[in-house]
């Protein structure tokens, strides 16, 4: 596969420097729920490709859940229409209040730049899917598309959202049924998937 398609490797985490030159930046938010359970929960979802995967998204990556290094291939669409977009995951994080993973492009990914799928409770208790990626059109197909591209891109980080939403209320639902807690995320870990002090 090959390394990156881009310069900027990791820049997706600092969300204050973005979009980098030359790239469009987009971020889509979409209320969870609430509390920790909700956070351990969606948190889980996202790490183990289990919210892509219930979008009908074929992930083939070489390992179970999103680590700094594991590869995957995204597969959008069906038969011959499916797109194949090859990426790298360049952080995790685990954090009381925040999991998530963030995924950059390799050679044959139809897009250069990087995207966060990234679970937050905030102080209020609740709790958010936040998308952010930036990204610029590598194949000819995403040029022609232009502003279109972007608008699917968003389309799919909301699709990202309301299958997250509904997959979480079922593990809650199922939790609650069978009087087992989900256990609350655990603490100690950077954005770089390295182990914390805190």
């Amino acid at each position: 596969m090959g390394g990156f398609t881009y310069d900027e490797v990791g820049a997706v985490g600092r969300i204050e420097e973005l979009p980098p030159p030359g790239y469009h930046l987009f971020r889509v938010r979409t209320r969870i729920g609430d509390g920790p359970s909700v956070l351990s929960a969606a948190g889980e979802a996202v790490l183990g490709w289990r919210m892509h995967r219930a979008m009908g998204v074929r992930m083939d990556a070489t390992a179970e859940r999103a680590a700094p290094g594991v590869r995957v291939v995204v597969g959008l669409g069906i038969g011959r229409c499916r797109i194949h977009a090859p990426c790298e995951v360049v952080w995790t994080v685990r954090e009381p209040h925040r999991i998530g993973f963030a995924y950059g492009t390799l050679p044959g990914h139809p897009e250069r730049g990087e995207e966060s799928f990234v679970v937050e409770r905030e102080a209020d208790g609740a709790v958010w899917l936040s998308v952010t990626a930036f990204s610029r059109a590598a194949s000819w197909y995403m040029r022609a598309a232009g502003p279109l591209g972007r608008a699917l891109q968003r389309a799919y980080a909301r699709w990202c959202g309301v299958t997250l939403r509904r997959l979480t209320r079922a593990d809650m639902t199922r939790s609650a049924a069978s009087g087992a807690s989900l256990a609350p995320a655990s603490p100690g870990y950077r954005v770089d998937g390295s182990k914390g002090d805190n």
